[in-house]
């Protein structure tokens, strides 16, 4: 049964601006680092470029990789540190979250689990792709009769569809082992679907813009950087790269075109511990 969507008013032919953050690895302890980087400190920069960015957001997205310890209070940072912005915001979990402690503790008067998000003319669809104890992904076929449904109930809009897990291979031989396992057929089906316009994700740890040619279109894929470490691009072994956490702006437009760009914080410092061999 197709669930009741959150939606949001916005003026006629208005785009649908979302900021995107993901993968900021919080834990219950906030001075804890990961691989060498303080991660509620690199989140707290990148929510500050954020704020003093000229973009006036509509919603939030994070996709998943919440927290790193599976811990309640991990999440109750998070929900703390993103109050200031005064968005709302939707989640997804990510293979390092625990969805049940997730949903416990993911609380707040502007944090929302739904699946379904309808703004302007556009209708955003999060999908789980995690798998239990695995770090690697699937997009099951449930999530699939999601999309099917979601798009019959409002056939008029345009679709983004949303995840953690990357559908493509990102050239990275040790991180393409945690991939969306199904990823190819994935895209195979939504590509049939002219309501789909694009896809994003988190769980790389970079980003990527690249575009599939659909049967009904162009489908944009997307992945974008962690508010923490940063994996190196086109590596085939484990390695961490210098470029700052980051985040992405989303301007989703009524004819169903959108404009999109990656921001990161500026300086140098958050800076990874280069000899890490794995986390």
């Amino acid at each position: 049964m197709l669930k009741e969507a959150i939606s949001y008013s916005l003026e006629e032919k208005a785009s649908v601006r979302i900021v995107q953050v993901t993968d900021p690895h919080l834990f219950a302890d906030p001075s804890s680092q990961l691989l060498g980087v303080n991660t509620a400190k690199s989140l707290e920069s990148v929510l500050n470029a954020i704020k003093t960015g000229d973009f006036p957001a509509d919603l939030m997205l994070a996709t998943g990789d919440i927290s790193q310890d599976y811990s309640g209070e991990s999440y109750h940072s998070f929900v703390r540190s993103i109050a200031p912005l005064d968005l709302p915001c939707h989640y997804l979990p990510g293979n390092h979250d625990d969805p049940r402690v997730m949903s416990l503790h993911m609380q707040g008067a502007k944090i929302f689990g739904q699946r379904r998000i309808l703004a302007g003319n556009w209708q955003i669809i999060m999908l789980d792709s995690t798998v239990r104890g695995k770090p690697g992904g699937h997009m099951s076929d449930s999530e699939i009769e999601i999309i099917k449904s979601a798009v019959a109930d409002q056939p008029e809009r345009h679709v983004l569809l949303v995840m953690h897990h990357n559908p493509i291979l990102v050239k990275c031989r040790w991180l393409d082992q945690h991939c969306m396992d199904n990823g190819s057929d994935f895209i195979e089906q939504v590509a049939q679907i002219p309501q789909v316009k694009g896809l994003l994700w988190g769980h790389v740890h970079q980003e990527l813009d690249e575009e599939h040619q659909g049967m009904h279109g162009i489908i944009h894929l997307m992945s974008t950087p962690s508010t923490c470490i940063q994996f190196k691009p086109l590596s085939s072994y484990f390695a961490l790269d210098a470029l700052q956490p980051g985040y992405r702006q989303l301007e989703l437009k009524s004819d169903g075109s959108m404009i999109t760009n990656v921001h990161r914080v500026l300086g140098d410092k958050f800076f990874p511990d280069r000899n890490a061999r794995g986390y």
